[in-house]
This record gives C-alpha cells, structure tokens and sequence, in this order.
C-alpha cells in the first residue's frame, strides 16, 4: 500500500516521464496536493495523484479529492456552447442580442457569439461598482453586462474576460436551453462522459474538496501592473483565492472560475475533444463541430494580460505562449492548472493541484508534465 501523501494512480509504461515528472514536482516541494492525467484516443493512460489537501498535511489527496481549477472551468464552459452550436441551437457567427435580446444595449448589437468565446467582445470586466457577493447573482451579473457599452471595438482584439466570460455565455446557453450552465452541463456534458467535475458544487460533495493553497504574495504583485485594462478587469470586484474556502462560492455558478474538480475528471471530458467528438462509446459533438476550435479569431498582444495570445473559438491556440502543433488547443486555471487538446494525436493532458504559483499565466510544474506526455507520444 502506497504511503500516505505519496504519488498513487496508475501510469502506462510508455510514459513512465510523466510519473518522474510529477514525482519530481514533489521531491523539489512544490507541490502540496495534485494530479495528473492523460487520454489517448478517449482513454486513460495516466492518472496520478499525490501530497495532501492542505498546508498542515492532515489528509491525503485521494483519488476522487477535487479542488477548484479556477479558468480551466472556462473550458467545460464554452465546450457546452460548442454542443449546441453543433446541434444547430446556437450560431457562433450570428449576433448575440439574437438570444440575448437585451444585449443588445450600448453599441453591442454587433457582437457575436464567436467574439464572447475568443475574449473578443470588449467586455472583459464590469464598469458598474460589483463586490464579490454580486458574482452570486447572476441576474445582476448578467444583467449589467447586458447594459454595458464595450470598453474596446469588438473583434478587433483579444481582452481576457476573467470572470466575465463564463456569465456571458452562461446565458446565452440559458437563454437557449432554459437551464442554467451548470445544469445543463452535469446533464448534458460531465454525465455522459462520467466526468466528476462541478460547476455549482452539491454540498454532499463537499467532504472531497481539498482547499487551494493561496501563494505566498499577493497575484497581481507578481506581474508589472502598468496595464489600466488589467486592472478594471481584475480589481472589479476584488477577489482572494481563499473565496474559493466558502460555501457560497461553491453553491454558485461561476462559471469562469469556480469549476471543481481533479486532473481525471477535467481530462475525460476534454478527451471529447481531442478525440474528435467521441469517447468511450460516447459522441457529443460532430468532427465538423470542433472546427470552430481553430478558427482564429485573434492573435497578438492580449489587451489585458499584455502576453501575446492566440485565440480561436472556446480556447487558446498555438503560438508564443504555448508551442502547440497546428491541431491543438489548450486553457488553464490561476495557480497552474491546464488542460491542453491535441486532435492530431488525439492526446489530452489535465494538471489540476491546491498549491497555487503567483502571477496571471500558469507555470513550469504543468508544462513539465505536457512535456514528459508530448514526448512519450513522439
């Protein structure tokens, strides 16, 4: 029987790299809590965990333990707008005030679907006054969005909608399906796919969620703040990691941020992805529905960020920041989670651990690990 804390799972011999990999995270105590995973061709060929759920080391990380992923929550959020775009319920290119009739607001009646997906729509934070209890009602969340003018010209540039994004096709899925996303994903997404993963938390589910461990100096230290932008997004309202402790943060639908769940869980259902619409035995979305993936909508300068991003529909493409092939696609979470799709080889790579890294864009524990994946697949 493995000792408590120490790395547990199962690990396919061919890549046996990224079980030295992730042990080596832990032998250079940067890790507290974590996991790993990767799918091939729709199923698992890795799936470690290991270290604790907190600081104080006083339970093991299990194998079902969940933690909050944070953006990689984003998505399982634009992978149920891609469903329904596949399914002909919603039109990526067409206007969003089509679903949203009060959307259309303020010099918006342009902006699509498309634009929401890809960071694009110029709506990147809130311009009225919102705390954090305000990102638990949506009607206020949405509704002020609904009302806003756009801070830049749609579709001309890429502005990280941090918490935005996931309120703003949060409710053109509601609009069209008349159930919240966090519903309709758990029935329509994460069950199908048996993926443990939750975006609006089920308190008897609270019992396996390991707390995050916030880094030792506040996230916006850890970037150069010159970036007016960057702050109306991220300051507005001001969030710390430790929201993530509380129960109303869990019960709500933050859809965004606020997913919980483990490498395992975030791999089998983006394994949907890499695997062309189908895994283990079951298809959500048509070869042809994935295309958007690589439509680029945006490449250069992330208004917001200030790193150079490339985006398509739903998630980030290669280039400067990820050196993906031309058929894969990636996103991650504040602290280092990630998750990266390639169709090519129909691999999937899921990181998700509690001990968050300062600063806006991941870190080297992950990549280390799609490294170590990438090169047992060459």
């Amino acid at each position: 029987m493995a000792e408590a804390g120490g790395i547990q799972g199962t690990c396919d011999e061919r890549f046996e790299g990224v079980r030295e990999a992730f042990a080596k995270n832990f032998d250079e105590d940067r890790e507290v809590g974590a996991s790993v995973a990767v799918y091939v061709e729709g199923e698992p060929v890795v799936d470690l965990w290991g270290g604790w759920v907190d600081e104080a080391h006083s339970e093991p990380w299990e194998r079902d333990t969940i933690t909050n992923v944070w953006s990689t929550t984003k998505t399982m959020t634009n992978l149920c707008a891609l469903i329904l775009a596949d399914q002909g319920e919603l039109d990526l290119h067409a206007p969003v005030f089509k679903y949203w009739p009060e959307f259309g607001a303020n010099d918006k009646e342009r902006i699509e679907l498309r634009h929401l997906l890809s960071h694009t729509a110029g709506l990147s934070g809130w311009e009225e006054p919102m705390t954090a209890e305000d990102l638990y009602d949506w009607e206020k969340a949405t509704g002020l969005l609904a009302a806003q003018k756009p801070w830049w010209e749609p579709g001309t540039a890429s502005g990280y909608h941090a918490l935005t994004q996931g309120y703003l096709v949060g409710e053109v899925v509601r609009r069209v399906t008349g159930q919240s996303l966090g519903t309709f994903f758990a029935k329509e997404v994460a069950g199908p796919l048996g993926g443990e993963f939750f975006i609006g938390l089920p308190e008897t589910e609270d019992h396996r969620t390991a707390r995050v461990v916030p880094p030792s100096e506040n996230m916006l230290d850890a970037v150069e703040i010159d970036n007016p932008l960057l702050l109306k997004t991220f300051t507005n309202p001001v969030i710390s990691p430790t929201i993530s402790w509380e129960d109303a943060w869990r019960r709500a639908e933050v859809p965004a941020a606020n997913g919980q769940g483990n490498a395992r869980s975030v791999a089998a259902i983006q394994s949907i992805v890499s695997n062309h619409g189908e895994a283990r035995g079951v298809r959500l979305l048509s070869a042809k529905g994935l295309e958007p993936i690589f439509e680029e909508q945006s490449n250069g300068t992330d208004l917001v960020l200030s790193v150079p991003i490339r985006f398509g529909i739903g998630y980030g493409l290669a280039g400067e920041l990820i050196p993906l092939g031309p058929r894969g696609c990636f996103w991650g979470g504040l602290g280092g989670s990630v998750i990266i799709s390639d169709l090519a080889s129909r691999l999937t790579i899921a990181y998700v651990m509690n001990k968050m890294e300062a600063g806006l864009v991941g870190d080297t524990r992950g990549i280390s690990l799609v490294v170590a994946a990438a090169l047992a697949m060459a």
